[in-house]
């Protein structure tokens, strides 16, 4: 998701275009991605490593995002 304090042009517009549905007491959107990711680890730890190596790496950009993360057991 972007931080906070930055302009998010994508949810502005949402927010902007909702009152054509009569949703007018919407008071901010805020648009983001979501990432879905499958692995084997030895346990709940190694499985948090691995996603914050992802995310820190890779997938997000930390100087305008942030993440947030859910581990699951398939």
């Amino acid at each position: 998701m972007p931080h906070e304090g930055l302009l998010d042009p994508q949810g502005k517009t949402v927010l902007n275009n909702l009152k054509h549905l009569h949703l007018s007491d919407v008071s901010d959107v805020r648009i983001g991605r979501h990432v879905s990711m499958q692995f084997e680890a030895a346990n709940a730890e190694e499985a948090k490593e691995k996603v914050e190596t992802a995310c820190q790496k890779l997938l997000a950009n930390l100087i305008v995002e942030t993440y947030r993360y859910e581990i699951k057991e398939g």
